[in-house]
């Protein structure tokens, strides 16, 4: 059910895992916590690092981190901390789990790597009890804005979404997560969206230098080769490190967030 081409742009590098790990549920959960109960059993597929898993840990019974990629398995069970919190290496498109498994699941920025997202939402919709919530959340791509103009982060923000869609995957994914979840065959579902920024010194200078060093990565790099764009490489990684010397420089983008639940009947 995957795409054939499905391939994840950004790797398992350390900077791209520590990045990830930076994440919570408060600023990455937040839409799901009031539907969490103590007595939920909960599902986090595409877990990465885990530093999601662990928090939503704290508000209920089991938790069960999913992700195909060993080396984020590995990472989230060394950095374990709950023993409410299990780790299972697995692909989504079919989770190694009965029908009915858990009340909730979870998935964060995983759909827009995907080839068949909706294929996913549905073997996601196969593991949870009738009227079980789902809770997706997607970056849109399409949507990040900068200040003070640079070109090269204009180029950036193309040359993603070209390497991104070249991957098999949708970059601009959260304005079509609610299509996706309806398609997977869910109800009532509640389509909304937050914000990331980054606009204090310290913010900017982590987010430009994480960027900056994402593109030059083989992963992305080399990939951005193959489509005829090597020289942007560069360019795009020098004018991150300008921009984030930018004494008013500004950076947000929205995400895509959606409730719904598993059909009753």
């Amino acid at each position: 059910m995957a795409g054939s081409d499905e391939f994840y742009t950004h790797g398992h590098n350390p900077v791209v895992v520590n990045a990830h790990a930076t994440r919570t549920a408060a600023d990455s959960a937040q839409f799901l916590l009031p539907y969490l109960r103590a007595t939920h059993r909960l599902l986090d597929f595409g877990c990465g690092p885990g530093s999601i898993t662990v928090d939503l840990a704290r508000s209920v019974d089991a938790v069960v981190g999913v992700d195909s990629s060993a080396e984020a398995i590995a990472i989230a069970d060394q950095d374990a901390a709950a023993p409410n919190v299990e780790y299972v290496e697995a692909s989504v498109y079919e989770l190694p789990f009965p029908d009915g498994s858990f009340d909730v699941a979870y998935g964060h920025q995983i759909l827009h790597h995907l080839g068949n997202p909706v294929a996913a939402l549905a073997e996601v919709r196969r593991v949870l009890v009738p009227g079980g919530v789902l809770a997706v959340r997607e970056t849109d791509f399409g949507t990040m804005t900068h200040y003070p103009h640079y070109a090269e982060l204009d180029a950036w923000l193309e040359l993603f979404h070209k390497v991104a869609r070249s991957n098999g995957g949708e970059p601009d994914a959260g304005r079509r997560l609610a299509g996706w979840v309806r398609a997977a065959g869910y109800d009532d579902i509640l389509a909304t969206s937050s914000s990331w920024h980054y606009t204090s010194p310290d913010q900017r200078l982590w987010w430009a230098q994480t960027w900056a060093e994402r593109t030059r990565l083989p992963r992305f790099a080399d990939r951005a080769a193959e489509l005829g764009f090597a020289d942007y490489i560069e360019p795009i990684a020098e004018g991150w490190l300008r921009w984030a010397t930018e004494p008013d420089g500004w950076f947000a983008f929205l995400h895509g967030e959606v409730i719904a639940l598993h059909p009753l009947g």
